[in-house]
Formats: C-alpha cells, structure tokens, sequence
C-alpha cells in the first residue's frame, strides 16, 4: 500500500525517541514533525538521514483506514496502547 498523499499521520502521532534533523532529542507524541511540510509530506523521505523508525514504518489498510483522521486516530491510539505500563493485553484483542 502507498502512503495516502498529504496525510502526515505518522509524523504527529507517534513519538520518536531518536535524533531527527531539527528535533536533536526526537518527537514526543502528537507533536507535528518539523521534518513535515505544510502540504503534510515528509521533508526526509528517501534521505539518509530520515529515522530508522520512519524508514521501518510502511502503510497498510489497517494504519491508514479511509482518512487522515483515521490514520491519526489509530495511531494515537497505538501510541498510547503501546506506552510503559499501559495494558498490553487490549493491544493484542484490538490487533
């Protein structure tokens, strides 16, 4: 699956915890990218310098949904299931 045009989902939602250019100690979660143009395309894709979490993350039709509102949503909502302490076992029903 392609990555839906302008939708930007995965460079807000998610938290990363290594360097990205212009973010030294990486993004917290919900927090728009500043590697993210404002047509919500990613200023880093294909360089070498894009995180190794944003190279290893690919589309598929459960992440994306129909929207950039469901992408985001879902997103938002693995990253919280996926956070230190958090339930692990709702992650595994809802997968």
């Amino acid at each position: 699956m392609e990555c839906r045009a302008g939708c930007g989902a995965c460079c807000i939602a998610p938290s990363i915890s290594t360097p990205i250019p212009g973010m030294p100690n990486g993004k917290p979660a919900g927090i728009r990218c500043v590697q993210l143009s404002p047509d919500n395309r990613c200023n880093l894709f294909s360089k070498p310098e894009r995180p190794a979490v944003c190279v290893n993350l690919h589309a598929s039709e459960e992440m994306c949904g129909n929207s950039a509102g469901e992408a985001l949503a879902w997103l938002n909502w693995l990253e919280e299931e996926t956070k230190p302490g958090a339930k692990s076992i709702n992650l595994i029903r809802k997968l």
